[in-house]
């Protein structure tokens, strides 16, 4: 298990977010610009990420570990949805919706996969992609739904299907299923523009920090959620895991992707939407900071479980 390099990751995603607040402070990305980023990275750079993560093989050797770990990222997700919806009830709107996100979607997609190969190699890659599966449908799904206001529900449904995410998830599953290779050319420009989503959301994501007022980022609210995100939901997947009796691999890869930090895509929407921005800034720098230590400390606990 490479601890080494986690923590050089972790420190590059916080180094990209302070080049966001330098171009934001010297207004080379202006307030208009700001907008145009979040419209790139939610219309093209996702959807291109998403679309490489399900180009994975289905290797027949491996077919039972990637079923337990769906079942188990789907159980996490239905978990993850109820409590979202009950423990932020005297919460204020538009702090609420921001909480129930970043509840249901983690920083799995970003942090996760790079991290899940660090310590696990390639399987470990390989089972964070099928984790992911579930994940990605909701947050484009319901997660999206939290921020979105129509008259009906109706409406509702109809954005979150139209949505590039969403249309991007359809077709990583088809390519999925059917194993389809896609010509060379149109491959590898995907994964080459999917392949910018950690450096732009990050230096997006420090573009939102610096027009917003971290002064008051530790507060009641957002300390709870952090327990909330880094510890109280990946123990119950420890524990989950330990009552299961799942593969290690499984469970080390299923736990450490738990307790990841808050989405980036929480702030990205919440500045998509008009929802609370700042709010959603703090939630997810907060998290993305004390993950810096929660992380490793997770992995030694699995190591120390699973691997001893």
């Amino acid at each position: 298990m490479k601890i080494e390099g986690l923590f050089d990751l972790q420190v590059m995603m916080l180094l990209l977010m302070g080049i966001g607040v330098i171009l934001r402070k010297k207004n080379i990305i202006t307030k208009e610009g700001k907008t145009v980023l979040t419209d790139l990275v939610i219309n093209l750079i996702l959807p291109c990420n998403i679309i490489t993560a399900f180009c994975i093989p289905m290797d027949r050797s491996v077919l039972i570990a990637e079923m337990e770990i769906f079942i188990i990222s789907v159980l996490i997700q239905i978990f993850c949805t109820l409590i979202s919806g009950v423990l932020y009830r005297k919460v204020p709107k538009g702090k609420r919706m921001v909480l129930q996100y970043a509840t249901v979607c983690s920083n799995a997609g970003f942090l996760g996969n790079p991290v899940a190969e660090g310590l696990y190699g390639s399987l470990g890659l390989l089972y964070a992609s099928v984790y992911l599966i579930p994940q990605r449908i909701v947050m484009w799904s319901a997660g999206v739904s939290y921020f979105t206001q129509s008259p009906s529900r109706k409406e509702v449904v109809k954005k979150v299907l139209t949505h590039p995410c969403i249309i991007a998830v359809e077709i990583g599953i088809v390519l999925m299923v059917t194993q389809i290779q896609l010509p060379e050319f149109l491959s590898t420009g995907i994964e080459e523009i999917g392949g910018c989503t950690t450096a732009v959301t990050m230096i997006l994501i420090g573009t939102i920090l610096m027009d917003t007022d971290m002064r008051h980022m530790v507060t009641k609210i957002t300390a709870g959620y952090s327990v909330i995100r880094l510890i109280f939901i990946p123990t119950v997947v420890l524990l989950g895991c330990l009552l299961a009796g799942v593969d290690s691999v499984v469970a080390g890869v299923s736990v450490t992707l738990a307790a990841m930090p808050a989405g980036t895509t929480t702030a990205i929407l919440a500045l998509k939407y008009h929802g609370d921005e700042e709010f959603a800034t703090q939630c997810v720098v907060l998290t993305t900071v004390l993950s810096v230590a929660a992380i490793p400390i997770w992995s030694l606990i699995i190591h120390s479980i699973f691997l001893a």
